[in-house]
């Protein structure tokens, strides 16, 4: 059941499902020692085609710096990442996965891709259609 936090039931049914299926992963990711806030850094540190500064990564994936630096000095202390001077910058550093960090990536997207086929197994092709285009509406219509 929806908890009423907007004027529009649809809004709270869909932060509600957005909230939950986040949760469903979480939960399995964490069987595995990631989260999604640590997947997510571990995914634009991996896409990154150079190693990144703390700002880039904080934009990239949405979360304000202080809680991007808590990811990567837990991502760093677990070896996953590691903070290199900046050539240009000895101010500054960036952020490089290490071998570790890859592979925990590549195994933290296999639980991810598995949570979410799991959350979405009874939606069809035709109903995966159709709910990407009722959200591109509201995207299009929000932009």
């Amino acid at each position: 059941m929806a908890v009423h936090d907007s004027s529009d039931i649809l809004i709270d049914e869909l932060y509600e499902t957005t909230h939950q299926l986040r949760q469903f992963v979480e939960v399995r990711l964490r069987a595995n020692g990631a989260s999604v806030a640590r997947l997510r850094a571990l995914r634009m540190l991996a896409r990154a085609e150079r190693p990144l500064r703390m700002r880039d990564l904080s934009e990239l994936t949405g979360v304000a710096a202080r809680t991007t630096t808590s990811i990567v000095d837990s991502m760093e202390r677990d070896g996953l990442v590691e903070r290199v001077r900046h050539p240009h910058d000895r101010r500054a550093f960036l952020l490089r996965l290490t071998d570790e960090g890859l592979r925990c990536h590549r195994e933290a997207e296999e639980v991810d891709r598995l949570a979410l086929a799991e959350a979405t197994a009874t939606l069809d092709t035709a109903d995966r259609a159709h709910l990407r285009t009722l959200l591109a509406h509201i995207r299009k219509a929000t932009a």
